[in-house]
């Protein structure tokens, strides 16, 4: 059974930092591409970054410079460092899986706000 599990989630102030973690199980991790994702209310699911099975990164413009996606495939884990959060990064983050097939996480909440 095929299991994401994101944590790091909570609450923060205009400015501050948070790393969420999303570890995997029932997959072989280090073949897979890595995503995570946003959803704020109202608004549709965005790709913020992602990681190939290579190492390769790609982030949203909106997250540039200020958020960084890792891999550690000896833990089965992708982590989301998050810096200068803004109100506006505030939402549901999901990590996925993703290779032939597409697993989701069940999602963490991040709140940005003073």
């Amino acid at each position: 059974q095929v299991q994401l599990v994101e944590s790091g989630g909570g609450l923060v102030q205009p400015g501050g930092s948070l790393r969420l973690s999303c570890a995997a199980s029932g997959i072989i991790f280090r073949i897979y591409n890595m995503r995570w994702h946003r959803q704020a209310p109202g608004e549709q699911r965005e790709l913020v970054a992602s990681v190939t099975s290579a190492g390769t990164t790609n982030y949203a413009d909106s997250v540039k410079g200020r958020f960084t996606i890792s891999r550690d495939n000896a833990k089965n884990t992708v982590y989301l460092q998050m810096n200068t959060l803004k109100p506006e990064d505030t939402a549901v983050y999901y990590c996925s899986a993703f290779r032939v097939d597409l697993y989701w996480g069940q999602g963490t909440q991040v709140t940005v706000s003073s």
